[in-house]
């Protein structure tokens, strides 16, 4: 393939992605949250009481970028901390009703951004989309 397409690939993915995590990090501030932290919030929306260390292996983020997110949200009052039942020296997250409750603006958020994006691309180019872009990913991980 043409160096030249090559390049244009990369600056337009580059562009594409800067753009959107610009756009979504401005929406999720309105609800007093940073991108990285709806992940987090999406995975005890799915599965409260979780540990931090599973929290880090979902995100594939470092413990020390998991504890800061988790003291953040907790700050915020989303989330607090509890120590397991069964063995006092794992930490569990469970979300607070404050946290609950963002479930729904978030994934309303999640939406606009994805309408955004994809307004313009037909349901067959999405699956072309797709199948592009898990390629692409599966080559860098």
């Amino acid at each position: 393939m043409d160096n030249k397409v090559d390049c244009d690939i990369r600056q337009s993915l580059d562009k594409v992605s800067s753009r959107m995590r610009r756009d979504y990090s401005e929406s999720l501030r309105e609800l007093n949250l940073y991108v990285g932290q709806d992940n987090l919030l999406f995975r005890l929306w799915a599965d409260d009481g979780i540990t931090q260390m599973q929290l880090c292996d979902h995100l594939k983020c470092e413990p020390p970028t998991v504890t800061n997110m988790v003291k953040s949200l907790e700050q915020n009052g989303f989330i607090q901390r509890k120590r397991d039942e069964h063995d006092a020296r794992v930490m569990r997250i469970y979300l607070t009703d404050k946290g609950r409750a963002l479930e729904k603006p978030v994934d309303i958020k999640w939406k606009q951004q994805q309408e955004k994006l994809l307004h313009s691309v037909s349901e067959e180019e999405r699956l072309i989309l797709l199948d592009l872009i898990t390629r692409m990913e599966k080559n860098l991980f």
